[in-house]
């Protein structure tokens, strides 16, 4: 049986803000944007610089729609090399403790990731990205933080088009072994979605040799635009083979669930699908004793890559694109 999972983040929350009114001092703190999921809403994403740049031209619906996506935590996604990344992890999260709010990171840097696809790149080999875990856990002693491990990184290697062999598992329970010992560290490994292996075993298996055991869970969803409902209904069968893990769940553009065709106005309907919306917002208060939260993991607002014509390529802000994410959503 698995050890048992630390405490829920809803907990660790209430640790984090004696942590950081011990450590406050004397020194006035920045003015924090709220947060009821005590994750950082950082003031200078693109979101909100988008927000300020259209109300200053006039467009205030807009900017009050897109505000929308502004006032939720979203994370940093590492991409950097080695070498760079120990400072864009710093810079981040100096930023997000300054407020007494938690850092949410997602280490996107496996070997042959995306399998080459809109997203590839990633670290050169193994060795490399041993190196660069670890300048990213470096960062990350000194407080909480959560972290989502590498996107697709499981499921690709069950679908062939990644390092099959046990090279991947083993650089991802490293990983975890990695940032967890960096301290008040929460880490899930990601395990995909309900549509992409659908060999719950398999995903199962995959899941333990890549180090969940170690971690506090498993992640789900991130970038893709299954409905709450089936996402946990899959978590659940994937829990219940590993002795009642905990997952999350990425809500951010699920609000109208996903197209079901392979292909959609020549693109693939995982990319930048259009009529698409943002889902449930981040929240901790889950009513589901296995499902840790709902976040938005997934950048809401940037691309998924260059898949048609005229689309941002992968990770890049698309203001057009968020837009109607929040329009379509109502309310």
């Amino acid at each position: 049986m698995p050890r048992r999972r630390r405490a829920a983040p809803a907990l660790l929350l209430a640790s984090a803000a004696l942590f950081f009114g011990a450590c406050a001092g004397s020194v006035p703190a920045p003015v924090a944007l709220p947060s009821p999921t005590g994750f950082y809403v950082d003031p200078e994403s693109p979101a909100a610089v988008q927000a300020r740049e259209w109300s200053a031209q006039g467009r205030t619906a807009d900017a009050a729609l897109i505000d929308r996506i502004a006032a939720q935590p979203v994370p940093q996604w590492l991409t950097a090399p080695t070498g760079q990344v120990g400072a864009q992890v710093s810079g981040y999260v100096d930023r997000a403790r300054s407020v007494g709010q938690i850092p949410l990171l997602v280490p996107y840097h496996v070997p042959d990731r995306d399998c080459g696809s809109f997203s590839g790149g990633g670290a050169v080999d193994a060795e490399d990205y041993r190196a660069w875990i670890r300048e990213v856990a470096a960062e990350l002693r000194d407080g909480p933080a959560t972290v989502v491990l590498e996107p697709d990184a499981v499921p690709h290697e069950l679908a062939g088009c990644a390092d099959s062999g046990a090279g991947r598992a083993e650089l991802l329970s490293d990983a975890v072994t990695v940032l967890k010992a960096a301290g008040q560290v929460t880490v899930y490994v990601d395990a995909g979605n309900p549509g992409f292996i659908t060999d719950v075993d398999a995903l199962a298996g995959a899941l333990r040799a890549s180090g969940v055991g170690a971690a506090d869970g498993f992640a789900l969803n991130v970038a893709n635009f299954w409905p709450d409902a089936d996402v946990v209904a899959f978590g659940r069968e994937i829990s219940a083979r590993l002795g009642g893990a905990h997952f999350v769940v990425d809500s951010g553009r699920n609000g109208n669930g996903r197209v079901t065709d392979e292909n959609v106005d020549g693109g693939p309907s995982f990319c930048n699908p259009p009529g698409r919306a943002v889902g449930r917002v981040p929240t901790l208060e889950t009513g589901d004793p296995l499902v840790d939260g709902y976040l938005w993991i997934k950048r809401v607002g940037e691309s998924d890559g260059a898949c048609r014509p005229g689309e941002p390529v992968a990770g890049r802000w698309w203001p057009e694109y968020a837009l109607g994410l929040v329009e379509r959503a109502g309310g």
